[in-house]
């Protein structure tokens, strides 16, 4: 049954191609093609003509039609106006903010579903006609009984459903690529897939969404960069959202923020800070910057800020992640194209035998060129696009951690470009990267990081006393005692490595000492002491000793 569910849904997505005169999608996917003439047979094309409509228009309302999963792609590529044709790109963008909205009914049956109340009764105002709508919710506007004016946000009905079921579409898609497609292991369908669900599923609960939106703005707490709304807890449910409403000008309403003198170069290099601050200072990024979730405070339009909303899609990385693309960015803009190889190598991204010089070469050959024109006319995404291209010859695997990080990335430079063509993606970027790799890698991070571990380090600096005169008398008992060869060449070992575990000791207590702001001469004192102890430990043994021994 499942599979005949599945089935039919292909068919379905089909049916919906060819009725929005989408047919050639169907010819160059080659997708079903031996059955493509059921489609023109499907009894719905009978009773309904084939839309006649400009293209953009058809493909943008073919993605209405298939559902949720579908509008966000849509969303996902309307960002990227510059590398799309002109009808298409007008098209996709009313998919940011303009997807029918369900009825008002609908919604106060919802507001009564997640609080067991009518909405007159939750709120002192509600608004049953929606205020904007997406492909997962949509929002109204109410007024809490505190007056104070708030958003609600409301999950479709039935979206959950509707989502799980095309998910079991794309498994099915990706299970076939990776048993029968030759790029399927390095591409990793099912994983790509499975990444994409737990986007799409964290996205259908509201409380996680409210929780995102508390987090980012506590990273940007006074900030005069962006506003992140407040979130009112109280009013929260896994369906139903309530936050602050904010007001400004939607970032994509040019003719108003120019009437409004708003300063471009500045609202752009802002955003750029933004996401570069995001991924690597937090950690935690608002994956989702498609226009129809950013607003602008032009309040002061020579300095303007950026509003967010629509916290359901973040991203995380670990911290190899992390540091290997900071690493990537600054060897790449450096054009130290033997790093760039050798950072794929070492992260796992290509395989452990690849030759560095190769694919050092392969880099620089797509690069150059690139670099021949300013730094301002650089594509990010058309740079990462092409890096890419270089590393599939060379087996790379698709890293699905990565993508909501690519996406977002894509989404911010398409922004920034649409706002201020000459927008210098890296002379803004850089700085917050190299101050991220300094904080990183210099001694105050790694006494903060032994800070965070104090009390395993309070354990070795309380034990290392003992430890120290342990080892000693074990080196000079040994000293005076006959050896075979054998144990002579055990001692030495040992010998090393009593060496080597009171230097580490000292390294760690000292830089514990640096972190905790101790007086410098005091610790210069203690190093230096433990320095003496650690020589001593490995020194070499004096002649009485081989005498001894013979």
């Amino acid at each position: 049954m499942k599979r005949l569910r599945l089935f039919l849904r292909l068919l379905d997505i089909q049916r919906v191609l060819v009725r929005h005169g989408l047919d050639e999608l169907i010819t160059s996917a080659h997708l079903f093609r031996p059955l493509r003439f059921i489609f023109y047979l499907w009894p719905a094309n009978w009773l309904r003509t084939r839309s006649s409509a400009p293209r953009g228009q058809r493909i943008r309302e073919a993605l209405e039609e298939l559902g949720p999963i579908f509008v966000k792609f849509g969303q996902s590529v309307s960002t990227r106006q510059d590398l799309l044709p002109e009808d298409i790109g007008i098209e996709l963008a009313k998919l940011q903010d303009q997807v029918p909205p369900f009825s008002g009914a609908m919604a106060l049956q919802a507001i009564h579903n997640a609080f067991g109340q009518p909405a007159d009764e939750v709120f002192a105002k509600f608004n049953p006609e929606a205020m904007a709508a997406a492909s997962i919710a949509q929002v109204h506007v109410a007024t809490l009984h505190n007056d104070l004016e708030v958003i609600v946000k409301i999950l479709r009905p039935n979206v959950l459903k509707e989502v799980e079921r095309d998910i079991e579409i794309l498994y099915l898609i990706a299970n076939l690529a990776q048993r029968y497609w030759a790029e399927g292991h390095r591409l990793r369908p099912i994983e790509v897939v499975a990444e994409y669900e737990t986007t799409v599923l964290n996205e259908l609960d509201l409380m996680r969404e409210a929780a995102n939106a508390a987090q980012l703005r506590r990273n940007f707490n006074g900030s005069s960069l962006i506003y992140v709304p407040e979130v009112y807890w109280d009013y929260c449910r896994t369906q139903v959202m309530v936050m602050e409403h904010i007001h400004g000008v939607p970032i994509n309403d040019m003719e108003s923020l120019r009437r409004a003198g708003t300063n471009f170069k500045k609202l752009a290099a802002n955003g750029v800070e933004i996401f570069f601050t995001q991924v690597f200072r937090d950690n935690f990024f608002h994956a989702d910057m498609h226009p129809g979730n950013i607003f602008v405070d032009i309040t002061d339009p020579e300095n303007p800020r950026y509003a967010a909303i629509d916290f359901g899609i973040v991203g995380t990385l670990d911290d190899s992640d992390r540091r290997y693309l900071a690493e990537n960015f600054m060897a790449f803009f450096e054009r130290d194209y033997h790093r760039v190889a050798q950072l794929h190598v070492n992260s796992g991204w290509v395989p452990a035998d690849t030759r560095i010089d190769e694919l050092e070469s392969g880099f620089r050959t797509v690069c150059e060129p690139i670099f021949n024109k300013p730094l301002k006319d650089i594509s990010f995404g058309q740079a990462l696009l092409k890096l890419f291209q270089v590393a599939r010859r060379f087996d790379m695997e698709v890293q699905p951690q990565l993508f909501l990080l690519q996406k977002t990335l894509v989404q911010i430079e398409g922004l920034g470009r649409e706002l201020y063509p000459d927008l210098d993606l890296w002379e803004t970027g850089q700085p917050v990267l190299r101050k991220w790799m300094t904080e990183q890698t210099g001694p105050k991070a790694t006494a903060q990081r032994m800070w965070q571990d104090l009390p395993e380090v309070r354990y070795v600096v309380e034990n290392l006393p003992g430890v120290a005169r342990r080892l000693i008398d074990q080196v000079l008992a040994a000293e005076v005692r006959p050896q075979t060869p054998d144990q002579k060449t055990l001692f030495r070992r040992e010998r090393r490595q009593y060496q080597v575990i009171g230097g580490a000791a000292g390294i760690v207590a000292g830089a514990l000492l640096i972190g905790l702001d101790a007086d410098p001469e005091w610790v210069g004192w203690f190093i230096g002491a433990m320095s003496l102890i650690t020589l001593y430990l490995g020194r070499p043994k004096p002649p009485l000793d081989r005498h001894r021994n013979r």
